[in-house]
C-alpha cells in the first residue's frame, strides 16, 4: 500500500481496487488508509483515474476487483442511493426553478424529514456557508461562489458520513477561486464530516487538504502532507508534477564528509547522504525559489553553476529567470521582489552565477 506511516485509525479504507473498461485498467490496484474528518485530495493529470476511483466511491461506478470499507463497512457493492455518501458535482447541478432554501430542502424532504425539522436543518446549512439572506433567490442570480456554497449547503444537509467533491472550484474564475479555498475549507472542516476531493489544480489541493495522492496512470505515486509531496517527491513524476522543479540527470560520483557527490555534465552537485553506488544514474531536484542568484560568483556555497541569462519573466510578487548552463540544460530561478523597480539588476544576455545550499538537493533515482 502506497502510504504515510502514523496515521490514526482508518474511516475510509479502500483496499486494492480496481476498474477496468474492456481492455483499459482506469484504476490499478490502489489502497488508502483515509481517517475521520480528513479533507483528502486526489490530484493527478486528465486520464490519471482519480475521477473514475471518486465514482466508485460514489456508487456510480462497480469496482472489477477490490473493496470500499466506511467505518468497517464494505460498500463497494451498494447502489448510490444506499450510501451514506453525497457528492457535489462541478456544475453544482442546482434546480434552476427552485430557490436557495427549496434547493438545500430537496433533499432532506426525499428522506421525509418532518417539515420543522427541515427547516431547522435548512436554516442552520444557510448560516453555516453565510447565505441566509439569499434564501429566497433563485441560482440564476447568485455569483459563482454563491452557487457552490449552495450547492455544498445541500450536500452537507443531509448530514453525510463521507463528502465527495469533483472539481469543486473549477467552474470559478482564478481569482474567485483562490478566494474561495479557504473558506470550503474552513466549513468543511467546521462539520467534521470525512471528505474526499478531486482536482488536477495543485494549489488546491495543497490548500484544502491535509493530505494528498498523486496519481498517474490509474496507480497512487505517492500520499502525503502537502509539504511532504512538495518538499520530499518520491520520483521524478511527482517532484515534475507538484510546483515548478529542476531536474538535472547525472550519475554518482562519490562521498564526501558524509553527503554524496553527483557528476552532472562538467559539474559536479553535492547532495544529502543515502544510497547509490558509483557510477548510478540518478537526478536532481531542486525548487527554483531554493536557488540563489547573482552578477558576482559566492564564496564558501557547495554547489555554484555559472549560466546566461535567456529568459525573465516579472509576476509582480516574484520574478522567474531561465538560465542556460553550458552542457547542462537550462536552470529555473525565482527571487522574491522585496522592492518596488521596474527591472532587477540582471538582465537578458547577463552572466550570472546560481548556487544553493546541498540540502536542497533532492536525489531522484526514479
Amino acid at each position: 500500500m502506497v502510504g504515510d506511516p502514523g496515521q490514526s485509525a482508518s474511516y475510509l479504507r479502500i483496499d486494492s481496487l480496481s476498474k477496468k473498461f474492456d481492455t483499459v485498467l482506469a484504476v490499478d490496484d490502489v489502497s488508502l488508509d483515509i481517517p475521520q474528518g480528513q479533507i483528502f485530495a486526489l490530484l493527478g493529470s486528465s486520464g490519471c483515474g482519480k475521477s473514475t476511483l471518486l465514482r466508485m466511491l460514489a456508487g456510480f461506478e462497480t469496482p472489477t476487483a477490490g473493496k470500499i470499507l466506511l467505518g468497517g463497512r464494505d460498500i463497494a457493492t451498494l447502489p448510490p442511493y444506499q450510501r451514506p455518501i453525497n457528492m457535489m458535482f462541478q456544475s453544482y447541478a442546482l434546480f434552476p426553478h427552485l430557490s436557495v432554501w427549496e434547493n438545500v430542502a430537496f433533499g432532506l424532504k426525499r428522506m421525509a424529514m418532518p417539515k420543522d425539522q427541515i427547516a431547522a436543518r435548512v436554516t442552520q446549512m444557510l448560516e453555516l456557508v453565510q447565505l441566509g439572506n439569499l434564501a429566497k433567490r433563485k441560482p440564476s442570480t447568485l455569483s459563482g461562489g454563491q452557487q457552490q456554497r449552495v450547492a455544498l449547503a445541500r450536500s452537507l444537509a443531509r448530514n453525510p458520513q463521507l463528502l465527495l467533491l469533483d472539481e469543486p472550484l473549477g467552474a470559478l474564475d482564478k481569482k474567485l477561486r483562490q478566494q474561495t479555498q479557504f473558506e470550503l475549507s474552513r466549513i468543511i472542516s467546521s462539520v467534521g464530516v470525512t471528505c474526499v476531493m478531486v482536482t488536477h489544480d495543485q494549489e488546491e489541493a495543497m490548500t484544502m487538504a491535509s493530505r494528498i495522492a498523486v496519481m498517474s496512470e490509474g496507480r497512487i505515486l505517492q500520499v502525503g502532507t502537502p509539504s511532504e509531496i512538495y518538499e520530499f517527491p518520491n520520483c521524478r513524476f511527482v517532484a515534475d508534477f507538484i510546483g515548478n522543479v529542476n531536474l538535472l540527470d547525472g550519475t554518482l560520483a562519490g562521498r564526501r564528509d558524509g553527503l554524496r557527490e553527483i557528476s552532472v555534465g562538467s559539474a559536479t552537485i553535492v547532495a544529502p547522504a543515502g544510497d547509490g553506488a558509483p557510477g548510478e544514474a540518478m537526478a536532481v531536484a531542486i525548487r527554483p525559489e531554493k536557488i540563489g542568484i547573482g552578477l558576482a560568483q559566492p564564496s564558501a556555497v557547495a554547489n555554484v553553476l555559472a549560466g546566461v541569462v535567456e529568459e525573465i519573466a516579472y509576476l509582480g510578487s516574484f520574478s522567474t529567470y531561465v538560465v542556460a548552463l553550458p552542457g547542462q540544460g537550462t536552470l529555473r530561478v525565482t527571487e522574491a521582489n522585496r522592492s518596488h523597480r521596474a527591472q532587477g539588476p540582471i538582465a537578458r544576455g547577463a552572466q550570472v552565477w546560481c548556487w544553493w545550499d546541498p540540502q536542497a538537493s533532492l536525489v531522484l533515482t526514479s
